[in-house]
């Protein structure tokens, strides 16, 4: 881990496109600007730990999900589709 010291209206730059700049310091708080191409996502820790577990969940399958599915198909008549 990089560990910087900056003041306020300071920036650190990640590659040729982020931008991270010290915006205010409140006591404890440090207010951050991040400037990032529109393609990456920029999330709080918290937030982007949510998000992937929402991920996860949703491409989580059941056998009894696969059991179904399978079903579906054998049962479904030859010559094609169902309307």
């Amino acid at each position: 881990m990089l560990i910087l010291t900056r003041k306020i209206g300071e920036v650190v730059t990640i590659g040729e496109d982020i931008k991270i700049q010290v915006v205010d310091v409140k006591g404890r708080q440090v207010r951050l600007g991040i400037e990032a191409p529109a393609e990456w996502s920029v999330h709080r820790h918290e937030v982007f730990l949510r998000i992937k577990e929402q991920n996860l969940e949703s491409v989580d399958t059941h056998t009894s999900d696969l059991e179904s599915a399978a079903r579906l198909w054998v049962d479904r008549k030859p010559g094609g589709l169902e309307s």
